[in-house]
């Protein structure tokens, strides 16, 4: 919790959703300790007055609920200044205008995934068969819901065209302009083919459906597609068509209005004091959804590294949400309506805010963002709230962070200074080792080149000449004590500075991989100091296990200490191993890259796996799960002979994945997993292919490279020079899985897919690249075992 960055707690200004900074127990002041309702929300009502006075809006309807009641509700100016002026009321039908897509459309669809009838996961085309044209056929219903499918913002107005049946036709027949899944394009079109959904899953209208469904289970007799001629005289007017007449019961909307007046993005008329019936209803209610399909509506479900957070319908902090100001909010969603309309809910607080106006009359050009800025502002003055450090923390879990990554933290760099396990060793006086002066402490050691402290000593001399310590044995990993062999031939020898002996726990059996029983038993404690890179993999992950079950065995003492995750702690990616597939390249059943620093993989293998053995692992000092390398102060000790750079350790999750396959990945070349090709690979085809798919975080430069080693040396490979351009925004693990999609795309012949799975271990995501289907789709798949990681990884996690 130490490194979320600083957000204030008590301001809400800016959004009318920002009261997300608040804890569940927060309480608002009571009439009786702050005046009446006029002088406790005087300044709020002042905002709304002065824009009617300003002319910025005819009129509105603000009502504010908090603890399951309404505390403040009043009309302001004019519901219609032509062709005749009436003054507002409470009970004004408004037209909602987008609110439309999360009051009618959203909760639809979401009970349909509560009622198992369609997933969030499966492919539009899946029920509009229709759909698949064009390149949409891996577009997901979750692609809908977030503004991620790459659809245009809406149909093509400037041709005539009218009816449902057409507006059906030019939604299928769509062509995304960006890959789906890419890039944040808040679309109507994808609101419009999620009603279409609706109505071919349910064999109903959306109107039917929801006023079934939704408004009349929660009394919301003012909520309805196409109002009756008798709400006309209610009904706020918007603007002159354009036939020059004023529209009033008729949406405002020119896609819905040529649909009939019903359409997913568009087309629904209610009251605040139905909307607050609805609000109260996600708040505590639960009667159209239960309480986990609101709390995954509500939380951020965009892909993964995505800048632009969006729940399924309800926005939280996107270009939309600029209102909020400077400060992002948490645990808070919401919607606006083009018309002047907009709900924002805090399930925190308890607290929600209607603010109904039909800015747009008579003639339009009217924007409320700014009346929603000022009337958020002045609603911290009105109401008093307070923060408990337990609801900071269960608010901070989703600050804008993907489902996938919730309990996560990240921040972009800081120049920080971390202290790693054999430093905090030292500073203890090696106390966790139980040093003895009269009785010297017999230690095994695992490392290698890596094994250094904050003086650029090795670990092998600290614990040499420590008091009260004897250093008995070193074991050497994969790559040997210096960490510069590439082969399974890594003889044991014996340190020159120290003359202890080296045994190596690497070759080509698993025999050679474990440490020797006779060698433990004539120890008193095991020590292990590797730096890893943070990928599931990387052998010295499973050299750590393979010491914990010898530690077990033998009743022996283990002590980690720990070390930085190159890659950060808070982004965990790729594909979960497939169960019973344990190898040497994978220990666990993780992500490709989980997220963790060795000492917390060793609480977790040693508790999940069942191990058993007396684990202590000295943690770092100073280090913040956001943190790449590059934030910690410490030197760069290449872990292996071709991770030579922190570059190389942010592609490797990915690149290293797909290098079973017959390809080279730049071994033997300078870069390292920075570049990929083969001879049979054409630069430019694969460059312009990749950088087609608009793959966030990375460009492809066409590029041509002999290896020296390693798979095709001394030939000349076409391929791809691969440019990190935002390390926050890449999925790596992704990366892997569009890299070997588009060599089985271009290349089917020559490319021997099937061979990445050895790294990848996951048949699943296998089949589906073989089946060419699209990588952010197959990444979507990798949530739910991600998530399920997320529970187990929780509890391990030092930082």
């Amino acid at each position: 919790m130490k490194d979320i960055r600083n957000r204030s707690w008590v301001m809400l200004a800016c959004m009318l959703c920002a009261m997300s900074r608040l804890p569940a127990q927060a309480t608002a002041r009571s009439a009786n300790e702050a005046g009446d309702e006029t002088a406790q929300f005087g300044k709020v009502d002042a905002v709304v007055e002065r824009a009617v006075a300003e002319g910025n809006i005819p009129g509105a309807v603000l009502l504010i609920g908090h603890d399951e009641k309404v505390i403040h509700r009043k009309a302001f100016g004019m519901r219609s200044l032509e062709p005749t002026r009436e003054a507002m009321t409470l009970d004004t039908v408004f037209d909602l205008a987008s609110l439309t897509k999360c009051v009618a459309t959203t909760i639809s669809v979401m009970q349909l995934v509560e009622d198992g009838r369609i997933r969030l996961a499966d492919a539009v085309a899946t029920y509009l068969p229709e759909f698949a044209q064009n390149g949409k056929k891996d577009i997901t219903i979750r692609d809908l819901l977030t503004h991620y499918s790459g659809l245009a913002p809406d149909l093509d107005l400037k041709i005539p065209w009218e009816g449902r049946a057409k507006a059906f036709e030019m939604a299928m027949m769509q062509k995304p302009q960006n890959p789906p899944g890419s890039r944040f394009v808040y679309s109507d079109i994808n609101f419009e083919t999620l009603g279409f959904i609706v109505e071919k899953v349910t064999g109903t209208t959306l109107d039917k459906y929801a006023s079934e469904h939704i408004y009349q289970p929660l009394g919301m007799k003012d909520t309805r597609f196409l109002p009756p001629a008798e709400w006309r005289s209610r009904i706020a007017p918007t603007q002159y068509d354009e036939e020059g007449a004023m529209l009033r019961g008729v949406v405002h909307d020119p896609t819905a209005r040529r649909m009939g007046g019903v359409a997913g993005h568009a087309g629904l008329f209610s009251t605040a004091d139905d909307l607050s019936k609805f609000a109260e209803d996600l708040l505590s209610g639960f009667t159209v959804l239960n309480k986990a399909a609101v709390e995954k509506m509500s939380t951020p479900q965009q892909p993964v590294n995505a800048a632009a957070l969006r729940g399924l319908g309800w926005d939280i902090d996107s270009p939309f949400s600029t209102n909020r100001g400077e400060l992002l909010p948490v645990g808070s969603f919401g919607h606006t309506g083009f018309t002047g309309t907009s709900l924002w809910i805090d399930p925190v607080t308890d607290t929600y805010i209607v603010l109904l106006t039909n800015a747009v009359h008579p003639r339009g050009g009217k924007s409320t963002v700014s009346l929603r800025a000022k009337v958020a502002t002045a609603l911290v003055e009105a109401l008093e709230l307070t923060a408990t450090e337990e609801d900071k923390y269960r608010l901070a879990r989703i600050t804008g962070y993907n489902e996938a990554l919730t309990a996560s933290r990240r921040i972009t760099a800081r120049n920080g200074q971390v202290k790693t396990g054999i430093g905090m060793l030292e500073a203890h006086a090696f106390r966790e080792l139980g040093a003895d002066a009269a009785h010297p402490v017999r230690v095994g050691l695992v490392t290698n080149q890596t094994g250094l402290d904050s003086r650029g000593a090795r670990t092998v001399d600290v614990l040499a000449h420590a008091p009260g310590i004897k250093l008995a044995a070193i074991f050497s990993p994969e790559h040997g004590i210096a960490g510069q062999l590439d082969t399974t031939e890594i003889n044991g020898s014996q340190d020159a500075a120290t003359g202890v002996p080296v045994y190596s726990v690497y070759g080509d059996s698993d025999a050679k991989r474990r440490p020797s029983e006779a060698v433990i038993a004539g120890l008193d404690a095991i020590v292990f100091d590797i730096q890893d890179v943070g990928v599931r993999f990387y052998t010295y992950e499973t050299t750590m296990g393979y010491f914990l079950e010898a530690a077990a065995k033998t009743r022996k003492p283990i002590v980690i200490l720990d070390r930085p995750n190159p890659v950060g702690g808070t982004l965990v990616q790729g594909p979960v191993a497939d169960a019973g597939r344990e190898s040497f390249v994978d220990y666990g059943q993780t992500p490709v890259r989980h997220g963790m620093t060795m000492g917390e993989l060793a609480r977790m293998f040693n508790a999940e796996r069942g191990i058993g053995a007396r684990l202590t692992v000295v943690p770092m000092e100073g280090w913040m799960r956001g943190d790449w390398f590059d934030s910690t102060g410490a030197m760069w000790v290449n872990p292996s002979p071709n991770m030579r750079n922190l570059t190389e350790a942010i592609l490797y999750p990915g690149i290293g994945m797909i290098e079973g396959s017959n390809i080279s990945v730049g071994r033997g070349t300078d870069t390292p997993f920075e570049v990929v090709g083969a001879p049979w690979v054409k630069a430019q085809e694969l460059a312009v292919y990749l950088n087609a798919r608009e793959i966030d975080g990375v460009r492809f430069v066409p590029t041509e490279f002999t290896p020296t080693s390693s798979s095709y040396a001394n030939e000349k490979c076409g391929g791809v020079q691969i440019v990190v351009t935002d390390r926050n925004v890449l999925d790596a693990a992704e990366l892997g899985v569009e890299v070997g999609s588009a060599l089985n795309a271009l290349y089917p012949a020559s490319y021997k897919l099937d061979a990445i799975d050895g790294l990848m271990v996951n048949k699943a995501s296998l089949s589906e690249i073989r089946a060419g289907n699209d990588p952010r789709r197959i990444a979507e798949e990798w949530i739910e075992g991600m998530n399920k990681f997320g529970t187990v990884r929780g509890k391990y996690l030092l930082y």
